[in-house]
């Protein structure tokens, strides 16, 4: 979504280089409409109205913002403690498309990496828990726990 953002902003004010907006006063534009009339011809038999087509992919443009398919599912939060011990707090986005049972599975993975960086031989799990936090814009999944890195010796 960061890489998007700037490419449909300079597509945005591209299309608006043409534009002498200094010499406009009152409504935008004066005459006519701001999406020109016309259709998008597809096959011989068939096209879309282009006033169609740009709402279709405003809506479509929106939905991929909101829904963000690329983003991971969940977000880690990790603090370090004494005693080689971590405190893991994961965060699901809001609105998703799977990955709503892999909360356990995350946190171990990321368990597992904090061992690889540790140079551990293992860890431990002191502590694990998952809830729902509720809010006007719906539910969101959260899990929380605290390892500890095992060592020999």
């Amino acid at each position: 979504m960061k890489r998007l953002a700037p490419l449909v902003l300079a597509a945005l004010l591209a299309g608006c280089g043409g534009l002498n907006l200094s010499r406009v006063q009152g409504n935008f534009p004066k005459t006519g409409t701001l999406i020109p009339s016309g259709n998008v011809s597809l096959a011989p038999s068939f096209s879309i109205p282009f006033e169609k087509l740009v709402f279709v992919g405003a809506y479509a443009g929106i939905a991929y913002l909101v829904l963000d398919p690329l983003a991971p599912n969940w977000e880690i939060e990790e603090a370090k403690i004494p005693d080689d011990r971590y405190l893991m707090s994961l965060q699901m986005k809001r609105y998703y498309a799977g990955g709503a049972g892999e909360a356990r599975a995350v946190f171990h993975r990321r368990a597992a990496e904090l061992v690889r960086a540790g140079d551990a031989d293992g860890y431990e799990v002191l502590e694990y828990t998952e809830s729902m936090n509720s809010s006007v814009l719906g539910s969101q999944r959260v899990a929380a726990g605290v390892i500890q890195l095992t060592r020999k010796d």
